[in-house]
């Protein structure tokens, strides 16, 4: 991830530090948590954790970002879902997202047929909004930052 990119909250930062410090515990590698959070800050090309911490502190209230909890609705089936990746395209003026449903939703609109999907792809602007609309002019995928 470039600096460029939207980055995930200081909790969900600290979340993974949490979650590498106990992979390398189960391992046998024992590490302090300070020590995880600069390998954190490390991953996402921050030389430390204070300056990462800066950045997230100074990003804009309600931007995607990885690892994100958000509902919207995709074919216009609703849904809360958490983001598995995120592409800046067009200069940060579109994303490329990745998301995993917690439920599947059925992208049917046929009583006898069905088809359920628990992850998706999609393209949206900087209001979550998709370009591709379904042919009654529903947006393919909105998404909003949940919280």
């Amino acid at each position: 991830m470039t600096k460029t990119s939207p980055l995930p909250s200081i909790e969900a930062l600290k979340a993974q530090a949490r979650n590498l410090r106990g992979s390398l515990e189960r391992e046998g590698n024992f590490i302090k948590h300070g020590e995880a959070l600069e390998f954190i800050a490390a991953q996402y090309g921050y030389r430390d954790w204070n300056t990462l911490h800066a950045a997230v502190g100074n990003a804009p209230r309600g931007a995607l970002a990885v690892g994100s909890k958000v509902s919207g609705a995709y074919l216009g089936q609703p849904f809360t879902a958490t983001i598995l990746s995120l592409t800046a395209l067009g200069g940060g003026t579109h994303y490329r997202v990745s998301l995993d449903l917690d439920e599947a939703v059925d992208v049917v609109r046929f009583d006898s047929f069905s088809a359920f999907r628990k992850r998706i792809n999609g393209t949206v602007d900087k209001r979550g909004i998709s370009h591709a609309h379904t042919s009654d002019g529903t947006p393919h995928l909105v998404i909003e930052v949940a919280g």
